[in-house]
């Protein structure tokens, strides 16, 4: 006796469609805290390294590791980059509050060159857009003490799972993800490819930059030279505009001051010696880090600063990649298919 209105196939259609809501719902509940989870996945390829090495070949115990790496992360990625996030939106603050110093930049500059380049209301409301958009980019603690706490929490206990639970993980991963063995494979590499170049070596590239910047700005005896090489290392992710948005007004505010030496030093450094050791390291360290096209890594930030915050630096790019993947398997599997019915 048939205890059911549906037949099998509807039944098994209704299961997707149930699956897919209740996976709708849960997302939509931990959208504000997704940015965890982004997180943690991306601590658990660059770490990961460190735990098969440990864990996997010395036999180290998989807990203490796990916690180890745990605390590093604390210590010199967390920490730090809340610190230096909150400083750089508590300058934005300032001079999006007390524009005097903006509109006599402007000012100096107009009287420089002898052109008008706006008017005062123009200036301040694209300050505020600005502060407006780098506070919804950049965490910090005036994004929500508690918010910000059950972000890293959570992000720090997923990544403890994924480690002391890493068989069950990537088996799951595995079971449940609709790709081949060969379409899992190409993700996994384009996932460790982006992490390596737009987290490693980008964040390597950076910080040289940073330190760079930060001298430079001192020996030419620019106001707070180590506060604005700090902000050269967020800029610093930016493709194309990068460190010269820091160097660069620094560089016109000395001409601007009547300090044309100061000014055309801090020119001739930036464009010489900062831009070019950009290009130098990214192609020393593109094949060893990670292979990703340039445009590929420049549209991607675009989309994910836009998507996820400070995290679709890695994330933007992230799903270009996994977007050209896919559409590379796809015309796989479509020319497999075309072959097939023509030898039948």
């Amino acid at each position: 006796m048939q205890d059911t209105i549906y037949t099998a196939h509807q039944q098994r259609w209704l299961l997707v469609v149930s699956l897919i809501a209740i996976a709708g719902l849960i997302l939509l509940g931990l959208l504000s805290y997704i940015t965890a989870f982004l997180g943690a996945g991306v601590l658990y390829v660059v770490f990961r390294p460190w735990f098969v090495a440990l864990v996997h070949r010395l036999g180290w115990n998989r807990t203490a590791v796990t916690v180890g790496l745990l605390v590093f992360s604390i210590v010199v990625l967390v920490i730090p980059f809340l610190a230096l996030s909150s400083l750089l939106l508590d300058r934005i603050r300032h001079y999006v509050q007390n524009t005097t110093p903006i509109m006599e930049l402007v000012a100096r500059i107009e009287h420089l060159t002898g052109y008008s380049l706006t008017d005062g209301q123009h200036v301040r409301q694209l300050g505020q857009q600005a502060a407006v958009w780098l506070s919804r980019s950049l965490p910090s603690l005036a994004t929500g003490l508690v918010h910000l706490l059950v972000i890293v929490g959570l992000m720090l206990f997923t990544l403890y799972f994924m480690f002391t639970q890493e068989e069950t993980f990537l088996e799951g991963t595995r079971r449940y993800l609709p790709f081949g063995p060969a379409t899992r494979r190409e993700l996994s590499e384009s996932l460790r490819n982006n992490v390596n170049a737009n987290v490693l070596g980008q964040a390597l590239i950076a910080l040289v930059q940073a330190i760079l910047t930060g001298i430079t700005l001192w020996i030419f005896k620019v106001p707070d030279s180590l506060f604005w090489g700090m902000v050269s290392f967020f800029m610093a992710f930016i493709p194309v505009l990068g460190t010269p948005l820091v160097w660069g007004p620094a560089a016109l505010i000395k001409l601007s001051e009547g300090e044309t030496a100061h000014g055309v030093g801090i020119l001739l450094v930036g464009l010489i010696v900062i831009i070019n050791i950009d290009n130098f390291l990214r192609i020393m360290l593109a094949k060893r880090m990670g292979d990703i096209h340039p445009l590929v890594t420049l549209v991607g930030v675009v989309l994910g600063v836009e998507l996820f915050g400070i995290l679709g630096l890695v994330m933007g790019p992230l799903l270009l990649s996994y977007f050209l993947v896919l559409l590379r398997v796809f015309a796989r599997q479509n020319r497999r298919r075309v072959i097939e019915s023509m030898e039948s």
